[in-house]
């Protein structure tokens, strides 16, 4: 099956976030199964161009991903570039499927598909959420979602989510949506080799801690983990991720006045095998999250044997209280503080949720497996039939 697959940023060398990571993993796999994957994506890379080749498209594990200039009006990563190669190939793929929302490229794609009858999937990635739309950019969000978004939404094959939560959270709105199919992101099977830094050798050998991992910023519920560590004075944080909004000026006079700042680390970004380093001599993951409607994070920890902690606004909360891979607490000082406590004082506790999280990893949250279902998808829209969802 020839498969083309929008994203607005493409950069997998670089963790910016979830989106990328899941998607690049998914066309990999797909490609892994023998179907011609194709991804169109713009080169902003912040305020500047990511240094690759333009309008021709290069090989990233065996993924062929053609990049475009966005000239002007980079906040929506619009590219004229990309609009011509839509309009011009569009008829070349059976199924396109779309990554996040609110950007240009994304509804290019979604209106180029639909003048060449070819069926479209949409995943929203998680920013079709009416708490975030509220509390950032609500008029701008909301005027998108009523002129660009609902007609992209409705008019798509099927709206793909990765939880039950995030399907909540799409129906909200009210729109004659299409079908709502969960599929879950995966995790690679394979840890990355190499030399962990000495950093980070010393961080693992200062003791036990637990791990917070992934983007600092005010979602990821930080302000809650630094309040409850004031309940759990035997645990010690290490706090790993980009501080792309720096927030961690807002988070420093908090462990402050908390008196927890002498047992919370701030590692910065952390990759390859000093990502896995940390996972793998943590006591346990914490994903305090606000809002999240995934959590990669918490199937690398799982895959890795550790114990997650996770507040119920995290996707896979459900997940982690029925298959008892870990513990779901409310973001209250005292709720989470206690679960810190627990885990951090049990061993045995600790083994045990690790290592049916290992096992229920690598079985069905591998990359392969979540290829297998979004084939399966693919096939049945490209095919004219409603998907069985």
């Amino acid at each position: 099956m020839k498969i083309l697959q929008v994203v607005a940023s493409y950069l997998p060398a670089v963790r910016y976030g979830g989106t990328i990571v899941s998607v690049h993993g998914l066309c990999r796999a797909l490609a892994r199964r023998g179907h011609d994957v194709e991804v169109f994506t713009t080169s902003v890379d912040g305020p500047n161009d990511s240094p690759v080749p333009h309008d021709a498209a290069v090989d990233i594990d065996g993924v062929k991903v053609s990049y475009f200039r966005s000239p002007y009006a980079r906040r929506i990563y619009w590219s004229p570039n990309l609009g011509a190669a839509l309009r011009g190939r569009m008829g070349e793929f059976q199924v396109v499927h779309t990554h996040a929302i609110y950007l240009w490229p994304l509804w290019a794609a979604a209106r180029a598909a639909r003048n060449a009858s070819v069926p479209y999937v949409v995943s929203p990635r998680g920013m079709l959420e009416r708490d975030l739309i509220e509390q950032k950019s609500l008029l701008w969000k909301a005027a998108l979602i009523g002129f660009f978004e609902r007609r992209t939404l409705e008019h798509a094959a099927a709206i793909h989510v990765t939880s039950r939560r995030e399907a909540d959270e799409a129906e909200a709105f009210g729109f004659d949506l299409p079908p709502l199919c969960e599929i879950p992101n995966g995790v690679d099977a394979e840890a990355p080799e190499g030399p962990v830094s000495a950093a980070i050798g010393a961080i693992v050998a200062g003791g036990p801690y637990a791990l917070y991992l992934g983007r600092i910023n005010w979602k990821k519920g930080l302000d809650r983990l630094l309040r409850a560590l004031a309940l759990a004075p035997q645990v010690r944080v290490v706090i790993a991720g980009n501080d792309e909004d720096g927030y961690r000026k807002t988070l420093e006079p908090i462990a402050a006045a908390h008196g927890v700042a002498g047992r919370v680390l701030f590692a910065g970004p952390v990759k390859g095998a000093d990502k896995i380093a940390l996972m793998q001599h943590a006591d346990f993951l914490i994903l305090p999250s606000y809002s999240e409607n995934f959590g990669n994070v918490v199937l690398e920890a799982m895959l890795a044997a550790r114990p997650v902690l996770v507040t119920p606004e995290v996707g896979l909360s459900s997940l982690v209280r029925d298959a008892a891979v870990g513990i779901v607490a409310d973001g209250d000082p005292e709720s989470l503080g206690g679960a810190m406590a627990r885990l951090a004082s049990d061993r045995s506790l600790r083994a045990t949720l690790g290592a049916k999280g290992r096992e229920l990893a690598a079985t069905r949250f591998t990359w392969d497996a979540v290829a297998a279902r979004m084939e399966m998808l693919y096939a049945r829209v490209a095919s004219g039939r409603h998907p069985a969802c």
